[in-house]
């Protein structure tokens, strides 16, 4: 069975990708926590069981896979349904959350992941309306080439476990989106594993990290 190790929940945006695919995907896994440090580092404590101190970090029996992006490929390889079947699709949605992992800078800047904040943003910069315009036309691309629900199709896929955090930071800073991304969002933050991600992320100590 896999071992996940994950930060705090209302926090780690990186660590909600893999746990919240293995969760909708049922695949069976152990899950380990090890809260950030307040105010400081915590690179020692992570480097424990994480080769370069941060999470999230799998362990499939002596396998040791770190970045979000590598462990859901290595999830794939046991579950390729974590992933499209179709070729297109799972091009469209790799490339996708490709550029999750590497690209919005000023949306994952400007609007750190803090699951339980309310707080409306007054002022959004240029760079962060930037930031959402490209993401309105890729999920309505994805939307529209694969016939939806979920951003590849029909099936909730690695693709929607990247932008699962989008949806807590639209929610948490009330962004202003076009209909297309309010309904995935709202779509997603419904997912039973969604709820209890909030609800333990809600039970968390606020921290400053």
């Amino acid at each position: 069975m896999y071992s996940l190790w994950i930060a705090n929940k209302n926090y780690s945006s990186w660590s909600l990708r893999p746990w919240i695919l293995l969760k909708v995907l049922n695949i069976p896994f152990k899950e380990h926590q090890a809260l950030f440090n307040s105010g400081g580092s915590s690179y020692e404590k992570f480097t424990v069981f994480s080769p370069t101190g941060q999470v999230p970090c799998l362990i499939d029996d002596q396998q040791i896979i770190w970045d979000s992006l590598a462990i859901c490929e290595y999830i794939a390889e046991d579950h390729p349904h974590a992933w499209p079947q179709d070729r297109q699709a799972r091009a469209w949605a790799r490339s996708a959350a490709a550029e999750m992992h590497s690209g919005f800078l000023a949306l994952r800047q400007n609007c750190p992941m803090e699951c339980t904040t309310r707080l409306a943003m007054l002022e959004i910069s240029n760079e962060l309306k930037q930031n959402i315009m490209r993401l309105e036309t890729l999920w309505q691309e994805g939307l529209d080439k694969f016939g939806g629900p979920w951003l590849a199709g029909e099936q909730f896929t690695a693709v929607d476990a990247f932008f699962a955090p989008i949806a807590f930071r639209i929610q948490s800073y009330q962004l202003p989106v076009n209909d297309v991304v309010q309904q995935w969002v709202e779509q997603t933050l419904t997912l039973s594993a969604m709820q209890e991600w909030y609800q333990a992320a809600s039970n968390e100590e606020l921290i400053d990290h």
